[in-house]
């Protein structure tokens, strides 16, 4: 893969792992050069429909990601993106993009990501029931070649290794 054009980053984790942060602080360190392509903002928020096979969400995120890195935006494709329904897309996403490409798992086990979810604004939206139904551990994509970033790994620093091996800058310390 070439370090020329723009970056393409996919970002996925079960919910509460940290991928929107972490999206959201490269997105922010890197103001106008990155587009955040949220699962949640296509799928819930925009098309408002569910998370199953067949969803119109795999096709307007494939599309979108296509449409940003064709204008030069170097792009984060961030979800829990379940390998059944999104793995195909994926994998030709990567595979067919000329820059820069890499994929990431937020391996989060279910304790942390609900003590996490927790902490978020839209905790009172979902609980610990859903949140167990929709857990999904260690979902890797086949032949995606994801680098897996586990708990030990801080919001800040799962940032700065994805920020230093796309060639961006990094995000900061939160105050």
């Amino acid at each position: 893969m070439s370090n020329a054009g723009p970056r393409l980053v996919i970002l996925r984790g079960n919910s509460g792992s940290g991928k929107s942060c972490v999206a959201s602080d490269l997105q922010a360190a890197n103001r106008g050069r990155v587009a955040r392509i949220g699962q949640d903002a296509i799928r819930r928020d925009l098309l408002k429909a569910d998370d199953a096979p067949g969803t119109l969400a795999v096709d307007l995120i494939d599309d979108t990601a296509r449409w940003c890195l064709a204008r030069g935006l170097d792009v984060v494709v961030e979800g829990i993106l379940n390998a059944g329904i999104y793995g195909d897309m994926l994998r030709r996403l990567v595979a067919e993009h000329q820059g820069y490409a890499a994929a990431y798992y937020l391996d989060i086990p279910f304790e942390e990501t609900l003590r996490r979810h927790l902490t978020k604004p839209n905790r009172n939206d979902f609980g610990e029931s859903e949140m167990r139904e929709w857990y999904r551990p260690r979902d890797l994509v086949d032949g995606l070649d994801e680098s897996v970033i586990d708990a030990t790994s801080s919001r800040l620093q799962t940032g700065v290794t994805i920020a230093l091996a796309a060639g961006w800058k990094s995000p900061r310390r939160r105050s």
